[in-house]
């Protein structure tokens, strides 16, 4: 190359590199997504996330508030595959199960989060659709009013308490040795100490999983349609 071709080149710096992505709220949550879908749940920090992002922990809190905010915003995210069954699918209340049962399962397959959303309250669009859905079949059945409120809040309870009771990453086989172990000490109990134990202890440990979720949901809601009467004015 000549010294005139070498002269007319334009200049180049080793240091550029493309530009970063601005940085969106919808941007930080995906990013949460893709690391606890990696890393698990107690990875996605401020920190790591903006390691990620290629930017500063401090730069997140303009879109985010804080970690509390971000997990809130993780299991809005995973709200979203909830289905709402149509309705010609069955009787109001066969669609509320069909509801409460899509929801449990997207915590059964996130355990971390099902342990999360007992104590983070979630306000995004996924979850204010969930919340809509309930409040619209209970009043098909005709709960309104209070009763629908208060109920609201038992029906969505129930299913992240079961799925936080069965998210310890057990085997099944460690399942069915537990199982074992809590037969053996109630078949040891004392009748004389313990006589209501020693009474059902067949009946303590019987039916599996479906079954008691099937049987929870309906004495929830016989409650909640015979406590209407019982429900406190506001």
């Amino acid at each position: 190359m000549s010294t005139h071709d070498s002269a007319q080149a334009p200049p180049h710096s080793r240091r550029e590199r493309p530009a970063k992505p601005a940085l969106t709220r919808q941007g930080i949550i995906d990013t949460a997504l893709a690391i606890m879908r990696d890393e698990g749940l107690h990875k996605v920090t401020m920190r790591r996330i903006a390691i990620a992002l290629d930017t500063g922990p401090a730069s997140l809190y303009v879109y985010v508030r804080n970690t509390e905010d971000l997990h809130a915003q993780i299991l809005d995210a995973l709200l979203g595959s909830i289905t709402v069954p149509a309705p010609d699918a069955g009787t109001w209340r066969e669609r509320l199960k069909a509801v409460l049962n899509s929801y449990r399962d997207v915590l059964f397959h996130h355990p971390a989060i099902a342990r999360m959303a007992l104590s983070t309250q979630p306000s995004g669009p996924n979850y204010m659709a969930l919340v809509e859905a309930v409040l619209a079949l209970l009043a098909e059945g005709g709960v309104t009013g209070r009763a629908a409120a208060w109920g609201v809040d038992l029906l969505l309870l129930y299913p992240t308490a079961a799925a936080v009771e069965h998210s310890g990453e057990r085997s099944a086989a460690q399942e069915a040795a537990d199982l074992s172990a809590l037969g053996a000490q109630i078949a040891a109990a004392d009748p004389a100490r313990y006589p209501h134990i020693a009474g059902l202890g067949d009946e303590l440990i019987s039916g599996d999983g479906a079954g008691r979720s099937d049987w929870a949901f309906h004495v929830l809601v016989d409650g909640i349609l015979a406590a209407i009467s019982r429900t406190p004015p506001a």
